[in-house]
């Protein structure tokens, strides 16, 4: 017997509402952290910043549509990814919709190309850190989140 069945499932934390919030949260955050200068994106990027300055990491996004579900080498980027966040103390969150996040990013300021969005790191600006308030929703629901047992939430961006 597992304490799932003795005590029963959780209840999810507010339905729709919740979800929707963390979407324009999420896209908030997204869209100030690249105004920014605080987001890294990319798989490899990603890996190589973890590597040389993981206390300056804040927040990570993996993104992959339903094609890239059958990407093994990916798959094994994402675990890697999840555990350096778990032990590291990063909330993470997934999406599933790589066209709305490109549009939510536009194309690679340097080169105007798209760019890999697999993975999105957020940095904080300096030492002392910025407190965004989309952010602060997005770790609360994260928070929210592992309190139901749902390690790496997914989220969906607003239209």
């Amino acid at each position: 017997m597992t304490l799932e069945e003795t005590q029963g499932p959780e209840p999810a934390p507010a339905g729709e509402d919740w979800m929707q919030g963390a979407g324009k949260a999420l896209h908030e955050l997204l869209v100030s952290a690249q105004r920014r200068g605080c987001l890294t994106a990319g798989v490899y990027e990603s890996a190589k910043l973890m590597n040389l300055d993981p206390d300056n990491v804040a927040f990570c996004v993996l993104a992959a549509d339903e094609e890239d579900e059958g990407d093994i080498a990916l798959q094994i980027h994402f675990t890697l990814i999840q555990a350096f966040c778990c032990e590291n103390d990063v909330d993470i969150v997934r999406v599933n919709d790589l066209p709305k996040l490109a549009a939510a990013l536009g194309p690679s300021e340097e080169s105007g190309e798209p760019r890999d969005l697999h993975c999105i790191l957020i940095t904080n600006p300096n030492e002392g850190g910025w407190k965004d308030p989309a952010l602060e929703k997005l770790n609360c629901f994260c928070e929210e989140s592992r309190n139901v047992n749902e390690w790496v939430p997914t989220i969906a961006l607003p239209e």
